[in-house]
């Protein structure tokens, strides 16, 4: 074996070529860098933690999955039909799309964080036909009049759900600027609006994937995305942004405090302190987290497999992306510490604060649990240092326990309290009747009778 590789690199190896002359042509060779790049792999240190959640179930998107399991194969065809749907639409041939892709080839590859081997044909078939694929879906599920009978994705029981999902993992995206370039080059009746309006690339995305990502309180985020001038890298961006990040004054605020304790008590010992859970309302983001006079307020989320896939995956591009924006990480930290236990689930449930789509309080705890594997804490910019504070210094205070104690097992409710009282008031009164039988068996413990 050894003498078979040996031979190999003699084959490969000239040895006229003197050997810095060889390596200076690798370097001539290997890719520059681009800012532009947004799309990466998953790190294996998070990927080994649960492989599912990161790989497409029905439909591959973009370069870094295509081919892959005979389960996305089979999308391939049903791909290639929204293609020629597509098209069809516009009147344009199919060579003019080639071109609006052909033309930003190289923007395109720039975005992805490794090489893309394909050929440009490879590349730009790759890249149009699944380009394409979105739009449709978009435009599908905005006016079904555009359905045809026996549509494979709308017309087949939550499989949308399937591709919905799919279309939120980090290695299954496309540029958006791409989407973008191909809508606004797709000129047909069907985009205006009842108020005859043109529909945006911006509109349709938000009505799609607002009317799934059942997030409350995030309206202004919705509006930023349609009207303000928040540049969209892709759809694991969009969600990054309007259901996990900050506004920039909450940021500038929560991290002027270094973390001075990793450990904070769960909310099953927050709770036995005296600590008070309640829903935010109106909250603008998951982040928006208060704690103030024993009241600690959480926006309410569902916890269900599509919740964690997509936390998962926002995590890993804010760690290959973002380097001084770790609020997904901070925050699955903080949930993590909160919930420990099925106790600590059951209470946040019970509370409004978690709806548990998964089947069991154990299953969830333990999700919740195990999404801060993956996590890394940075004591000197962590977004919850504040809080974790303000937590432990409450729940170290003996007053608060003690306090909590005695309500939660004397006053849980009305006629417990009222058994107390009563109960104290028979002590006092015995204690009086037992004084006065003293004084009037002992003469001289009468004040009266000096």
């Amino acid at each position: 074996m050894e003498r078979k590789q040996m031979s190999h690199l003699i084959d490969i190896e000239d040895p006229h070529v003197p050997l810095e002359d060889s390596m200076g042509k690798e370097f001539q060779s290997l890719s520059l860098l681009s800012p532009a790049c947004s799309i990466y792999r998953v790190p294996d240190r998070l990927r080994h933690l649960k492989q599912k959640a990161y790989a497409p179930k029905v439909v591959s998107i973009g370069p870094l999955r295509h081919g892959g399991s005979e389960a996305l194969k089979a999308m391939e065809e049903h791909k290639m039909r929204y293609l020629r749907d597509f098209v069809g639409r516009t009147g344009q041939t199919l060579k003019f799309f080639i071109d609006v892709v052909r033309e930003k080839e190289a923007k395109l590859r720039e975005c992805y964080a490794e090489t893309i081997n394909f050929t440009s044909e490879k590349f730009l078939k790759i890249i149009l036909v699944d380009a394409a694929f979105i739009l449709e879906v978009l435009l599908k599920s905005s006016s079904p009049k555009l359905l045809e009978e026996n549509d494979r994705i709308f017309d087949k029981p939550w499989l949308i759900q399937d591709v919905w999902a799919d279309m939120l993992l980090l290695e299954n995206q496309l540029p958006f600027f791409i989407l973008e370039h191909l809508f606004n080059s797709y000129k047909t009746d069907v985009l205006l609006q009842n108020d005859g309006t043109t529909l945006t690339i911006n509109k349709l995305t938000v009505d799609f994937f607002k009317s799934r990502m059942e997030s409350p309180g995030i309206e202004e985020r919705w509006e930023e995305i349609l009207y303000g001038d928040f540049k969209i890298e892709h759809f694991v961006d969009l969600l990054r942004h309007v259901q996990f990040k900050p506004d920039d004054d909450e940021i500038a605020t929560r991290r002027n405090m270094k973390l001075r304790t990793l450990t904070t008590p769960s909310a099953t010992e927050l709770h036995e302190a005296g600590v008070l859970f309640k829903v935010r309302e109106k909250s603008k983001n998951l982040f928006d987290i208060k704690f103030e006079k024993g009241k600690l307020e959480i926006p309410s989320f569902i916890l269900s497999d599509e919740k964690e896939y997509s936390i998962r995956n926002s995590l890993a591009f804010e760690q290959c992306h973002c380097s001084d924006e770790n609020y997904i990480n901070d925050y699955v930290i903080l949930i993590g510490r909160l919930v420990e236990t099925r106790r600590d689930i059951d209470l946040l449930v019970k509370q409004g604060i978690i709806e548990n789509r998964i089947s069991n309080s154990r299953d969830g705890s333990l999700l919740l649990n195990k999404l801060a594997d993956g996590a890394i804490l940075d004591q000197e910019k962590f977004y919850f240092a504040a809080l974790f504070g303000e937590l432990n210094k409450y729940y170290n205070t003996s007053w608060h326990r003690w306090k909590a104690h005695l309500k939660q097992r004397y006053f849980r409710t009305p006629w417990a309290g009222v058994s107390l009282l009563a109960a104290v008031f028979l002590l006092i009164l015995t204690i009086v009747q037992t004084v006065c039988s003293l004084a009037a068996f002992f003469p001289t413990l009468d004040p009266s009778s000096n």
